[in-house]
C-alpha cells in the first residue's frame, strides 16, 4: 500500500525498501474546461543538485531537451504534449546506485510552456500529483495529490528526493512559482538565454 503524503510531508523511500535502486517518478495533471484559447503544454523536468540547493552544471537539469544527465542516474522518458488521458502524464527514471556523489537533492518539478503567451496558469489545472514506484516490479511507493489551489503560478515544484545519512527520502514540497521555467531555473541555478 502506497503512502499518500500531504505538503510538507517527508517519508523514507530506501529505508523501508531495501534493495530499492530504480524508482520511476510519474508525474500527471489534468487541465480543466476553461478554454483559454490555446492546448496546455505542461513539461516536467528534474534539477539534480549539490548541498547548496544548486545544480553544479546545466547538464543536471534533467527535461525534454536534455533527456540524460551524463552519469545516467536520471533519465527523462520524453515530452508530452496534451496530457490527455489517465495515470502518468510524464515519467522520470532514477537510477539510486548512479546518482553522484555530490548530488543530495533531485527536484521535481512541473511548468506550463508558453504559459504568459497562452494565458495559462496552475489555476486552470487539476488533479496533479507525484508517485513513486519500484521500476522492478511496479509497486507504487508513495503518491503525493497537490490539493493547493493555485492561481496565478505557472510553474511549480512538485517534491524532491533527497539523501540523509546515505539513505533516499522523499519530501512532498507543492510550491508554486511566478515565471514558469526561468524562475526556476533562475533558483536552481541554471542560467538561460
Amino acid at each position: 500500500m502506497p503512502v499518500s503524503l500531504k505538503k510538507g510531508q517527508k517519508v523514507d523511500l530506501t529505508k523501508g525498501n531495501p534493495g530499492l535502486t530504480n524508482v520511476v517518478v510519474g508525474l500527471g495533471w489534468d487541465t480543466n474546461v476553461f478554454d483559454t484559447g490555446g492546448a496546455f503544454d505542461l513539461d516536467a523536468a528534474a534539477f539534480m543538485l549539490g548541498d547548496s540547493g544548486k545544480t553544479t552544471r546545466s547538464e543536471d537539469f534533467v527535461f525534454y531537451g536534455n533527456l540524460k544527465d551524463p552519469s545516467g542516474a536520471v533519465q527523462h522518458l520524453g515530452d508530452n504534449l496534451s496530457g490527455v488521458g489517465d495515470g502518468d502524464d510524464e515519467q522520470i527514471i532514477i537510477d539510486l546506485t548512479r546518482v553522484p556523489e555530490n548530488i543530495t537533492h533531485i527536484a521535481f518539478t512541473v511548468t506550463i510552456y508558453e504559459a504568459d503567451e497562452r494565458n495559462q496558469n496552475f489555476g486552470q489545472v487539476n488533479n496533479a500529483f507525484i508517485r513513486i514506484f519500484d521500476q522492478n516490479n511496479g509497486e507504487e511507493l508513495l503518491r503525493y495529490d497537490l490539493g493547493e489551489d493555485f492561481s496565478i503560478e505557472t510553474a511549480a515544484v512538485f517534491g524532491e528526493l533527497y539523501k540523509h545519512n546515505g539513505e533516499w527520502k522523499f519530501n512532498a514540497i507543492g510550491s508554486g512559482y511566478q515565471g514558469g521555467l526561468a524562475a526556476l531555473c533562475a533558483n536552481y541555478g541554471i542560467e538561460i538565454e
